[in-house]
């Protein structure tokens, strides 16, 4: 699946079946479910790549702080470009 192949899905009524779950909690996010995004975020913690979305996560929500908390845990710096510009770089690395 390509980037644009996956951002054509964002009007569909629920996640592709046949994606990895991180991309699911994205797909869920770019639908403002920021919760159910947050919950596949909370079902991993501990595995970096959870860890990573955890703190994309809590900078849409506006918590800088947790969020930082969040990039240490996986090992990551802080992004310094837009919520859009992260979110594109989580779904380009995650495919």
């Amino acid at each position: 699946m390509t980037y644009e192949q996956f951002t054509s899905t964002l009007t569909q009524a629920a996640p592709p079946q046949d994606i990895p779950v991180l991309l699911k909690a994205l797909w869920y996010d770019a639908n403002n479910d920021w919760e159910a995004a947050h919950d596949i975020a909370q079902s991993s913690e501990g595995t970096k790549a959870y860890d990573r979305l955890h703190a994309y996560l809590h900078r849409v929500e506006g918590d800088t702080w947790n969020a930082g908390y969040w990039y240490r845990r996986a090992g990551a710096d802080v992004f310094k470009g837009s919520l859009k510009e992260e979110w594109q770089f989580l779904v380009e690395s995650l495919l």
